[in-house]
């Protein structure tokens, strides 16, 4: 499956930073000790519907780590998924009239058109469920030889299940009590209740077969993957093991991250499948989480419809610090129309106060944890002494584009 197209990252003087990630496992901000080049597993997103801001958020949080670890000097390796065989999917086609195939490619494509207009970098593997089939079957292979999975004792639908208690440190990830966890498991698509599994925990892995489901072969019998299970297969074989970064939003801590992570570490026999695992906030629209559910959303491809500019749209989400759940509102908007409109009169001006201090202030707030409304504080500083008292530095107007353009992505 291909991305979509990359913008082009200008290089800005020295080098950036050594990042500092909040981890959601270690529950602090730590180092992120990447080597020559970095590696990031993001989850994508599931085609049944468009793009809104919650998804927006999430990218462009990672589209940060990707600018700031190519600013420090690294190579980034990439991946992203599509999960396009999925329960969600099959009901909104068949409500819809449409063939699931068809519903994901049109939904997929406005995603990268979406991406593409936030200018958000592209992943090197931007890879569908459907094209990792084969990866699913072995892990689900070496799971069920290693005594960590089993066949349900169901002679209509044998489904393979990963059991909960597979690896000793299950849990890790999210910290949650087993309340928590079945409460989240039954909420995000988890089946507690589901006959003949060993603990309700347990999480399916492979689907078998079922009348008007897509299915595929395989030694276990005919079915479909999992949700976790596609990203473990996903990531190990385009990565491989030592993964820098899994992430994803905040909702997928438990259970998709957790158990995608336990497949993994179960085939593997690693301690940890990420070095770090890094998770964006929600974004919240009249009240509400913004959800497909809730049918709540901001979609982002209706404000660009609208005439709203893409910069606008990654400004007003910088506004707010990644981590935290927050509402985007017209209010939020407009501030994030008048500070672009602000920034790029004062690189318009033939010269401007010296920007050595605002450029290592944005990159060191960035570096920390993405600290985006700080960096966004400096640079309105910049901008504000720029407009009233002008400068003598006829580079300064330049060098402050280029860096916002290669950290923030935003062109001015």
């Amino acid at each position: 499956m291909h991305s979509w197209p990359a913008p082009t990252v200008p290089a800005l003087p020295g080098r950036g930073p050594q990042l500092r990630l909040y981890d959601s496992a270690d529950r602090q901000i730590r180092p992120v000790a990447a080597g020559e080049t970095a590696t990031m597993y993001v989850c994508g997103i599931t085609p049944y519907d468009a793009t809104h801001l919650g998804h927006a958020a999430t990218y462009l949080a990672f589209d940060l780590i990707h600018r700031l670890w190519l600013d420090a000097g690294h190579r980034v390796h990439y991946v992203q998924n599509v999960t396009d065989v999925d329960d969600p999917l099959f009901e909104r086609a068949q409500r819809d009239g449409v063939d699931w195939r068809e519903l994901a490619e049109r939904e997929t494509e406005l995603f990268r058109t979406d991406m593409a207009a936030l200018r958000v970098l592209p992943p090197k593997d931007y890879v569908a469920a459907t094209d990792a089939i084969g990866e699913v079957i072995e892990i689900v292979e070496k799971t069920l030889a290693s005594g960590a999975a089993y066949i349900v004792d169901d002679e209509q639908y044998p489904d393979v299940y990963f059991r909960v208690d597979a690896t000793r440190q299950f849990g890790y990830e999210s910290g949650y009590d087993r309340d928590t966890m079945l409460r989240l498991f039954a909420e995000r698509g988890g089946d507690p209740d589901r006959p003949g599994k060993r603990d309700p925990l347990d999480a399916l892995m492979w689907r078998a077969q079922r009348p008007g489901e897509p299915s595929w072969p395989a030694p276990f019998g005919p079915g479909r993957p999992g949700w976790h299970v596609e990203c473990a297969a996903i990531a190990l074989s385009r990565i491989g093991t030592g993964l820098d970064i899994q992430g994803g939003g905040s909702d997928l801590v438990f259970p998709h991250h957790e158990f995608s992570a336990a497949h993994a570490e179960c085939v593997t026999g690693e301690r940890r499948f990420a070095r770090h695992y890094v998770h964006a906030g929600m974004i919240g629209w009249d009240g509400h989480k913004m959800s497909k559910s809730r049918g709540n959303l901001v979609l982002v491809s209706r404000l660009r419809a609208a005439g709203v500019e893409p910069a606008a749209i990654r400004l007003g989400l910088f506004a707010g610090h990644y981590r935290a759940d927050r509402f985007w509102s017209d209010e939020l908007l407009a501030e994030a129309n008048a500070r672009l409109h602000r920034w790029r009169s004062a690189v318009a001006l033939p010269a401007g106060p010296d920007a050595t201090d605002v450029i290592a202030r944005v990159r060191r707030y960035l570096a920390d944890d993405l600290d985006t409304p700080k960096s966004l504080a400096a640079l309105d500083g910049w901008a504000a002494d720029a407009l009233e008292y002008g400068g003598h530095d006829t580079e300064a107007p330049k060098l402050v584009a280029t860096a916002v353009d290669a950290l923030l992505g935003i062109e001015l």
